[in-house]
């Protein structure tokens, strides 16, 4: 069955590759979604479902509300929650990388102040240097978030990294992790809240008295399972005069959310494999109708001996299927190789789904028989007479 195959090696492997790179292409596609789902699953876990946030919203006549000093503290109060964070967005304060930089040129950069936990219960940590204290909160210290850092060109800090925040230079004592949960931790400064007040001026009035806020969000650790019960309370705790100014979130779903937007490009790619299929499918069809013209005289010969029509269509379409069969293997392993390699590079777990490569090789199969139907009953419809006069 093969025979043929063997005699054309270059133009079977040219036809077999239309249909490798289609169920490369199928595979690679199932496989990098089922390893990309897994990776965030995993990262979910790490970081937990358990994080709600709080943060100041819309004012019913318009313009941005704000939360009242009070509310870290009255959410403390509330049943089921273990760890209470917040930090205050500082929006008139801007961050550089030198005095001399035009105003303009932010970089989309923000100043927060914060209180000394956030990397506790974000679930992040410091990848270079050091986290505030008691000492540096008071100080012109500030730690940088992992985007902020890299768009200020301080990928490590040594003991005179400075930083001009808010007309005033501050010394970077370090430099944080990524923090899936809260993207808006990773292009800010974060300075402590009595910093804030002293240097930069980010106070309120309360009685005559002046005090470090507000904060703009609240990060809140509830009882694993007690999710739904907190945030019914959240807004109307936090801010007990006007709860609809306030918004409450879950940030997993965002991380959620996210996979499945991603997942939308997943029948884009699908799409183009089959493309793919469908033209390695022309090329087998095409070899096959050429091969039966070459092979004129050995059909006429065969027919001659005995062989029936049955017997010729076998022989093509087999040697069809065994070249789509051989193609849809060879994208199997490439299709595997390839989800393997990317998935390796951002430490996912490897998900071949047992429905990608299946249907890699079913596909093969399916095109391979189709594409090669129309040679071989051309093949086997031809007079051995006919045939013969080629001999």
């Amino acid at each position: 069955m093969s025979v043929g195959l063997r005699a054309r090696p270059l133009r079977a492997a040219l036809s077999a590759l239309g249909i490798a790179i289609g169920t490369a292409a199928i595979v690679a596609v199932l496989g990098l979604s089922s390893s990309s789902q897994a990776g965030l699953l995993a990262e979910i876990d790490r970081l937990g479902t358990n994080l709600l946030t709080v943060e100041a919203g819309e004012r019913l006549t318009g313009g941005k509300a704000e939360l009242p000093l009070e509310a870290p503290a009255r959410l403390t109060h509330l049943g089921d929650v273990e760890q209470l964070a917040h930090t205050g967005l500082i929006e008139r304060a801007n961050v550089y990388r030198s005095s001399l930089i035009p105003a303009a040129e932010s970089g989309g950069l923000q100043v927060r102040a914060t209180s000394l936990n956030l990397p506790a219960v974000l679930g992040t940590g410091v990848a270079r240097g050091r986290w505030l204290n008691a000492g540096t909160a008071r100080e012109p210290v500030a730690v940088l978030g992992a985007v902020a850092a890299r768009r200020l060109g301080l990928e490590r800090v040594y003991p005179d990294a400075r930083i001009w925040l808010a007309g005033q230079w501050f010394n970077v004592a370090g430099i944080l992790r990524p923090s899936p949960l809260e993207p808006d931790i990773d292009s800010s400064a974060l300075i402590g809240y009595a910093a804030a007040e002293r240097y930069v001026g980010y106070v309120r009035l309360v009685g005559g008295e002046g005090k470090a806020g507000p904060p703009s969000s609240i990060y809140v650790r509830t009882m694993t399972g007690h999710e739904a019960s907190v945030q019914e309370r959240l807004a109307t705790t936090a801010n007990p005069a006007a709860p609809n100014e306030t918004s409450v979130s879950q940030p997993s779903d965002v991380l959620t959310a996210r996979a499945a937007a991603a997942g939308a490009f997943d029948s884009l790619f699908l799409g183009l494999g089959v493309v793919a299929l469908i033209v390695g499918a022309v090329g087998v069809a095409n070899i096959m109708i050429i091969s039966v013209l070459e092979r004129r005289s050995e059909i006429g010969l065969r027919r001659a001996l005995g062989a029936t029509q049955g017997q010729i269509r076998a022989q093509f379409l087999g040697e069809s299927i065994l070249l789509a069969v051989l193609g849809g293997a060879v994208g199997v392993l490439a299709g595997i190789a390839a989800t393997a390699a990317y998935a390796g590079s951002k430490g996912w777990a490897v998900v071949i789904p047992v429905e990608a490569w299946t249907g890699g090789i079913a596909s093969a199969l399916l095109i391979g028989a189709l594409a090669g139907l129309l040679p071989a009953v051309r093949a086997s419809r031809l007079p051995p007479t006919v045939a013969l006069r080629t001999v």
